[in-house]
């Protein structure tokens, strides 16, 4: 198949030179031929060397996102099929498939989609015009995929709601793709049971990046007052609660959440040992410290503080403030759990945020671990958006 031409300035294309695959609008010379947005075009380098096939849309800054580096690949139902089983056939090697990410955008070569697998239901988020044209053909190709594996999935529901649709040039949908079901979901995650919402749930209906992270604070929770902070449904505060917490309080500013956190925890039998309250975190951890509360595993697990490089600086502040407070509400030895998931939050500003916020409450801090986001949301190196998840957990000493 011949596709038109695009030829890049001398000089650009050194994100996809180091093995990304984003083209933007500023690094684009010349192109050959017509196109329609959406449409696949070959990329060459300003010397003619074929740098791939990509999907290209003049209504995004991401004018191309590149689909292969092999620029004579044929972009038919084969090559499709290859991706979806060799996605699946990853997580398969690597997760629990009970509930997991089975495509993850660029990180599994197939850019601006995301299908989430919640037990027998199939949530799909598609963010680019490319790959929105291939969406019936991939859903179908993955369904036949699991059902090789007995796994029959009885229902697709789409969340393509996101802002970011804006800026492809696509409205914001939502809905179901075939039969109607009802989609009140539940699901198993380390011996955790939950109700997942995926038709009005905050992204694809649950937070499937940190199933190991949840994970690793139950060894930390046996016998200890846990407090949850952002505990939105409650999947932290429950896995707490499974590692043997005494007590736990989660907390989260939306009244919808902790209404279903509650409806969570009675799933679980935890209801005499969870509780949850309705609150800003910001104004709530302040008034802890006044009563003299103390506790031993506090978890921060807030939402993204900056989705732009425009407000790091004012997140930074979000951050050092609540793992402060956090910090001041720990018995000596206790345990924090902390993490963000902004990408514009790199590691290393995260980290040092974290320190300052230890050296101005006089705390010294034992890393027990880190950690990213689950390994059914790989990262794709050269792809530095896919490298978003920061997770810590510290002990907590004063001074000795």
């Amino acid at each position: 198949m011949i596709y038109p031409e695009v030829t890049l300035k001398k000089g650009e294309g050194r994100t996809v030179n180091a093995g990304g695959m984003w083209i933007f609008d500023n690094e684009i010379d010349s192109i050959n031929d017509s196109y329609e947005n959406g449409g696949l075009v070959t990329v060459k380098a300003f010397n003619e060397y074929p740098l791939g096939i990509g999907f290209i849309n003049d209504n995004s800054k991401i004018r191309i996102r590149l689909l292969t580096r092999n620029a004579d690949a044929v972009i038919d139902e084969d090559f499709f099929q290859r991706r979806v089983e060799n996605a699946w056939e990853y997580r398969k090697k690597t997760v629990d498939t009970g509930s997991c990410r089975i495509i993850f955008g660029e990180a599994d070569f197939l850019p601006g989609l995301v299908i989430d697998k919640f037990s027998d239901v199939l949530v799909v988020e598609s963010l680019a015009l490319g790959i929105d044209v291939f969406k019936p053909l991939i859903i179908n190709i993955l369904k036949a995929a699991l059902k090789k594996d007995n796994i029959i999935i009885r229902g697709v529901y789409e969340r393509s709601d996101a802002k970011v649709r804006l800026n492809e040039g696509m409205e914001r949908i939502k809905g179901f793709i075939g039969d109607e079901f009802d989609t009140n979901v539940e699901i198993i995650e380390n011996g955790v049971k939950y109700i997942v919402d995926v038709k009005d749930g905050q992204k694809t209906g649950f937070f499937l990046d940190q199933k190991y992270n949840r994970l690793a604070i139950q060894r930390l929770c046996d016998g200890a007052k846990v407090l949850d902070c952002f505990t939105h449904t409650g999947s932290f505060a429950l896995n707490a609660a499974a590692g043997g917490a005494k007590t736990v309080t989660g907390v989260d500013a939306s009244d919808l959440a902790v209404a279903r956190a509650e409806k969570n925890a009675a799933l679980n039998g935890f209801s005499d040992r969870v509780k949850f309250i309705c609150a800003d975190v910001f104004e709530f951890l302040p008034r802890l410290e006044q009563s003299g509360e103390k506790y031993d595993v506090i978890i921060l697990d807030p939402p993204a503080f900056t989705k732009s490089r425009n407000s790091v600086k004012n997140a930074v502040k979000g951050y050092k403030e609540i793992n402060l407070r956090a910090m001041k509400l720990i018995k000596n030895g206790g345990f924090l759990a902390t993490c963000s998931c902004s990408h514009f939050m790199s590691y290393e500003l995260f980290t040092e945020t974290i320190n300052k916020a230890a050296r101005d409450v006089h705390k010294h801090l034992r890393q027990v671990e880190y950690r990213t986001q689950a390994p059914d949301h790989p990262i794709l190196w050269a792809a530095n958006e896919s490298y978003y998840l920061k997770f810590y957990i510290f002990q907590v000493c004063e001074e000795f």
